[in-house]
């Protein structure tokens, strides 16, 4: 589905990815695991066309390397970067009427869909979404992202400051994405919750991915485990 071959990215002249090599297949949950600066949320940016890139990235077979980021999402890939850019002075409905599909057959995804899964929006659905707290604008950047109907979201770092309960909600919610057979490329920082959902995980370190397994071989890697990612 997602094929990423010998992937450098640039901000600048600074390099920040050293070839990296991944795959996504389709259902599937994947977690990019690291320390802060290892190059993950570079390596998603630069799959959305948001970084320079040299090197191949194929979507369902198509060379999509230095396409725009717009061309990218109609293509079938979400993004939830990990500053929450929702709309402020809009309300929690309009933001996630701006993230609905447009044209064509519908989505798989409707508004109820997020309601359901995230009964605090619908509480709030008629309010700015600017004053909303951290969790509630993290449940709707990841809603009006779902409501393009990709087939593959990326989602960086969706736990960091939430409180343990809307963790558990955001954990569940992926578990969902795959349940309706859409893919995950997970950015996360918290290994409980990347071991506890991921079908397969990557590790990277200074831009290069330096593991590649599953949650039950990273747990018994004590070497990648301490040398790239315990503080």
């Amino acid at each position: 589905m997602l094929q990423i071959e010998n992937l450098h990215a640039f901000y600048g002249k600074s390099h920040v990815l050293h070839g990296v090599t991944m795959e996504v297949k389709p259902g599937e949950i994947v977690s990019m695991l690291g320390r802060n600066g290892s190059g993950r949320s570079t390596a998603v940016k630069a799959i959305m066309g948001l970084v320079d890139g040299q090197g191949s990235i194929r979507w369902k077979g198509e060379e999509i390397l230095g396409r725009h980021a717009f061309e990218i999402a109609h293509r079938g890939i979400g993004y939830v970067p990990e500053n929450r850019d929702i709309f402020p002075k809009l309300t929690v409905h309009q933001n996630l009427m701006l993230g609905e599909k447009r044209g064509g057959k519908a989505g798989r995804w409707t508004f109820d869909d997020m309601y359901r899964m995230f009964p605090r929006l619908k509480e709030r659905q008629h309010t700015e979404a600017g004053v909303l707290s951290g969790g509630e604008q993290q449940m709707l950047t990841l809603c009006r992202t779902l409501m393009g109907d990709p087939d593959l979201i990326m989602i960086d770092e969706p736990t960091e400051g939430l409180a343990p309960k809307i963790v558990e909600q955001v954990a569940d919610y992926l578990k969902e994405l795959k349940r309706r057979g859409v893919s995950v490329l997970l950015v996360e920082q918290k290994l409980t919750i990347a071991l506890e959902i991921s079908e397969r995980c990557y590790v990277m370190g200074h831009g290069r991915i330096v593991f590649e397994g599953t949650p039950e071989e990273l747990r018994s890697n004590s070497y990648i485990r301490k040398e790239w990612l315990e503080v």
